[in-house]
């Protein structure tokens, strides 16, 4: 007979009742994990998502507002001045030449600055004239040819190198300074300097938050709102960080410190040289041009006969020599893709090319400046890209009513739009919060519009801060 052991509890152990035996073995106590350094910095990345978003929102949703109207200006704009852009298809493109003859004899005034023949079938002929009384000095009046007829179709201002006519020129300029010159332009930069830090800062918010408290569905009242204002900005965050750096390589202050960053290093746009070849004929002749008209030497045939055997397709433009010691110049002017912005020079007395530039030997940094910007004004894709702009802006829109909503929710009592505490930075270790200062002092150096009301809002924060720590200590 075997024997079994017994399973009754041994006296003093924890499962007979007695007191637990000191010999026993208790559970090790789990390990308190260290704070990483994203712990002290969240509060902090919190309070300046929090203030930004309320004080930069409004300068924000006028650019939004505007940015989606100026995407939708170039499908309104074939739709208003289609009589001027569009013409029926004809047999034969008359020369160039004659084309901008017809142009000259309906509108004398002025001087021709630059001719783009017609680039479709069905597009017409523009001849832009600078100088003319009542247009604007950075503007040209263009006027619109029939390529097969010569017919003038009619006369429009026109605006910038994407040849923008009064609608989109109107809208672009509302987007860009509100129509107050260089003063308001300080509000495009204002914006473009804040958004990436708004975008980032929230990003790395939504991220760090738990999934659960990140979650829309099933959810009500502010947590509904902050779920939803995450998601949809974790969405576009990627957008608007383009968007922002996009804008400020050619705003007024940062735009000029990345030029000169992008001269530093090589890398500034080249242009190609428009200096004639010189000879026996230069200056003399018909070169020097005469009275404005865009024909001087060889003429307009032979300069684009020229340039189309260096390979420049349509759309193309052509600026007539300067003075007597210059060049024509043609370049490709399409600005979707694949782009084409290749330029040649051409000697006025003998026609022939002296320079060639080619955009595939353009910098690495000035490619990307030319996609960024075709990006960021909806011509790189066309219809695409529009619409994509136009769904960013109204995202944008979005996130700014659902974060003054969150600002009103999160008021209790008499206390409307509770702040975030000050004071998050005093629990940054040195470690991270010497090397981050020293970034955003940098940041804020290239990007003034960003650095100076960043101090300046440390600045008025300390300041309230000691106010109200010496009021709690008098009381």
């Amino acid at each position: 007979m075997s024997t079994v052991p017994s399973t009754s509890p041994a006296p003093g152990s924890a499962d007979a009742g007695g007191p637990p035996s000191d010999q026993a073995p208790q559970p090790a106590a789990p390990t308190p994990k260290s704070p990483g350094p994203w712990a002290p910095l969240r509060p902090l990345v919190l309070r300046l998502h929090f203030y930004a978003g309320v004080f930069v929102a409004p300068f924000l949703l006028i650019a939004a507002v505007t940015g989606f109207l100026y995407a939708g200006a170039f499908q309104a704009e074939r739709v208003v001045y289609a009589h001027e852009m569009t013409v029926p298809v004809g047999d034969t493109k008359l020369p160039i030449s004659r084309q901008v003859d017809a142009a000259r004899k309906a509108h004398p005034e002025g001087a021709v600055s630059a001719v783009r023949p017609s680039p479709e079938d069905d597009a017409t002929t523009r001849v832009m004239l600078s100088g003319v009384e009542g247009v604007g000095a950075t503007h040209t009046l263009a006027v619109f040819v029939d390529p097969y007829t010569g017919q003038v179709r009619g006369a429009l201002e026109q605006y910038g190198s994407t040849g923008a006519l009064p609608l989109r020129t109107w809208i672009d300029e509302f987007h860009r300074d509100l129509h107050l010159g260089e003063n308001g332009r300080l509000y495009s930069e204002f914006a473009a300097s804040w958004l990436w830090v708004i975008a980032a800062g929230g990003l790395a918010l939504w991220f760090s938050r738990r999934r659960a408290l990140r979650t829309v569905r099933g959810t009500s009242g502010r947590r509904r709102t902050l779920g939803l204002h995450g998601t949809v900005g974790a969405w576009a965050a990627v957008g608007f960080l383009f968007l922002s750096a996009t804008g400020l390589t050619w705003s007024t202050y940062a735009g000029a410190n990345i030029d000169e960053l992008r001269t530093s290093l090589g890398q500034s746009t080249p242009s190609v040289s428009s200096a004639a070849s010189g000879g026996d004929h230069a200056g003399h002749g018909s070169a020097s041009g005469s009275g404005g008209d865009a024909e001087h030497g060889v003429g307009l045939d032979r300069v684009l006969a020229a340039a189309r055997a260096e390979g420049l397709g349509d759309p193309v433009e052509i600026v007539p020599p300067a003075d007597a010691s210059s060049a024509y110049v043609v370049r490709q002017v399409q600005r979707s893709w694949p782009e084409k912005q290749d330029a040649v020079a051409v000697d006025p007395n003998t026609g022939e090319v002296t320079d060639v530039l080619r955009f595939a030997d353009h910098p690495l940094l000035a490619k990307l400046t030319r996609w960024g910007i075709d990006l960021h004004t909806g011509v790189l894709f066309g219809l695409v890209n529009q619409i994509a702009l136009m769904l960013l802006a109204l995202g944008l829109i979005l996130l700014i009513v659902l974060g003054y909503l969150m600002w009103w929710r999160r008021g209790r009592g008499s206390a409307f739009g509770r702040p975030v505490p000050r004071g998050a930075w005093a629990k940054v270790p040195p470690y991270v919060l010497v090397p981050l200062m020293a970034a955003v002092a940098v940041v804020g150096y290239f990007v003034p519009l960003l650095g100076i009301p960043l101090a300046g809002f440390i600045v008025v924060d300390v300041v309230l801060g000691e106010i109200a720590h010496r009021r709690r200590r008098t009381a």
